[in-house]
């Protein structure tokens, strides 16, 4: 029979036992207690002066456990009277700022010849030094009715999905506090659009919205986990501030900051998921969960309040929520996007176009279904309309002056350029352009505007008049006859001559005089 310690009764059946003669061996023989437990506590009876036969009062039973109580000192073990030796360094390094931990302790110590256990060092830190040891708790009280809401992920299990595969389930769970009164919402994700569509399934199944939501540091809803600083997730910030509730996230890898919904996860797994045959239709887990934990959990008799939790909320708590949602919320996104030389950011694999004064530096970038807004810090630079994948989305304005159309593509632009340098100019242009693919000839076109600022407006005129005339459309071949006409000038001036431009001639004529075949009449 193994040591234990006995109760008042069962020392009090030990000595009866004794005073009536029984010895140790028959009280161990008749399950009583062991042989050396008996001698232990009849031994501590004599050694304290107690009578046996004269009845046990209640000073004299606990004198005879104090009795037993009080083992012989034993002497230190030898690691524990190295680390004694060494107690004021150990401290020293404990107490620092910032203090090193046991494991950094353990092996510095260890260089310095101290061959201890890491567990010996963590129990001598624990009872001499007071590190690591947990004090008292102290019991919360629970909120006011509709005043918070706990929130936490957790596993359910795994489902098969229709190619046999297994798939990984999670569960948002929502507890009000005060109630008890659950709601569970199956997911395969734990982005920000699950956090916030399982919450606005919380909020309708409980008809109202909690003042506070409390939850843990989840990716989805806290940027930056801090006791005292907590960064919010911008996008979850934007939720909270649309159903009226506060954050409040929870400190790191402290559950006892939301113990209402954390023993939730595995009362639901077991109550609700195990045993069951679920495939991966989340519509029919989530109906299934929001059953269960209407009839089900929010039905049963809780085993801390004693109350039915349904019974409870509808009683309290359900005129204290904040109204419901009756719209669903676009989740916006937020993330950062460098202006490129082109003017243009890339977001979700679309372009949006941005002024030039922003080449080069990082925006913010704010996206949901409808709209991408561009922020320079907390100035709004652009507002486009959400384009998908591929498309982009430009505003002409954002390009510096006059360079628009070069990067807009404007056919008209081009023309109405060429026009102006004459009315042959543009004629040839319209030529040029026509066509199913325009774009693949505006290089010639911006070529013959060069053209024009390079020779002259009526040079270039005369000579897309002549290749209008024989039906020769060609930018290449002008320019060569312009260079062709220009170096015989050049000639001409180093010969000592000089060029006269002489005017058009009296009687001359259109291509049209001199066709040689008349057109037949009447269309034979």
């Amino acid at each position: 029979m193994s040591y234990r310690e006995l109760s008042m009764i069962d020392v009090k059946e030990v000595l009866r036992r004794a005073a009536a003669g029984q010895s140790a061996r028959e009280m161990a023989r008749q399950g009583v207690v062991s042989r050396r437990t008996a001698r232990r506590y009849i031994e501590a009876a004599r050694a304290c002066g107690v009578a046996l036969q004269d009845g046990l009062s209640e000073e004299a039973l606990r004198e005879v456990l104090l009795q037993v109580q009080q083992r012989p000192a034993t002497e230190p073990s030898e690691p524990w009277t190295l680390l004694m030796q060494e107690r004021q360094r150990i401290e020293a390094w404990l107490s620092a700022e910032p203090s090193l931990t046991l494991v950094r302790v353990h092996e510095l110590l260890a260089r310095d010849g101290i061959a201890v256990s890491y567990t010996t060092l963590r129990r001598f830190a624990q009872r001499e030094l007071g590190v690591g040891r947990r004090g008292p708790t102290v019991r919360i009280d629970d909120p006011p009715a509709g005043h918070e809401a706990q929130v936490d992920f957790g596993l359910a299990g795994y489902v098969r999905s229709a190619d046999g595969k297994r798939r990984k389930l999670w569960m948002l769970l929502v507890t009000l506090p005060m109630s008890r009164y659950m709601f569970a919402w199956p997911t395969f994700v734990q982005t920000v659009e699950a956090l916030c569509d399982g919450l606005d399934a919380a909020w309708r199944f409980f008809e109202g919205v909690p003042h506070t939501v409390v939850l843990d540091n989840m990716s989805a809803a806290v940027s930056r986990a801090d006791a005292q600083d907590p960064g919010i997730n911008p996008s979850f910030a934007e939720y909270a501030q649309s159903r009226g509730f506060f954050v409040d996230p929870a400190r790191v890898r402290r559950p006892q900051d939301k113990a209402r919904v954390e023993n939730q996860v595995p009362f639901v797994r077991e109550r609700w998921f195990a045993g069951e045959a679920f495939d991966d239709d989340l519509h029919e887990l989530r109906k299934s969960a929001a059953h269960w934990c209407r009839e089900v959990a929010g039905m049963r008799v809780h085993g801390t309040t004693r109350l039915v939790p349904r019974e409870v909320f509808e009683a309290q708590e359900r005129s204290a929520l904040l109204p419901a949602p009756v719209a669903p919320f676009d989740v916006p996104r937020w993330s950062k996007a460098k202006v490129h030389p082109d003017h243009h950011v890339q977001v979700a694999r679309a372009l949006y176009s941005v002024p030039t004064r922003y080449l080069g530096r990082t925006l913010r970038v704010r996206s949901d279904r409808h709209v991408v807004r561009l922020y320079a810090g907390s100035e709004l630079v652009k507002v486009h309309p959400r384009m998908p994948p591929g498309k982009r989305s430009t505003d002409p304005n954002d390009y510096p002056q006059g360079k628009a159309p070069y990067a807009t593509r404007s056919i008209d632009t081009l023309l109405e350029r060429a026009h102006k340098h004459g009315a042959q100019i543009g004629v040839f242009a319209q030529r040029l352009l026509a066509g199913p693919l325009p774009w693949t000839r505006m290089r010639q076109g911006y070529g013959l505007l060069r053209l024009c600022e390079r020779y002259g407006s009526d040079r270039v005129e005369a000579l897309c008049a002549r290749s209008l005339a024989f039906d020769v459309v060609d930018v290449p071949r002008i320019e060569r006859m312009l260079k062709s006409a220009q170096r015989a000038e050049q000639h001409a001036v180093a010969d000592g001559g000089h060029v006269v431009q002489l005017p058009q001639g009296r009687f001359a004529r259109d291509a049209a005089s001199f066709v040689t075949v008349a057109p037949k009449k009447g269309g034979e």
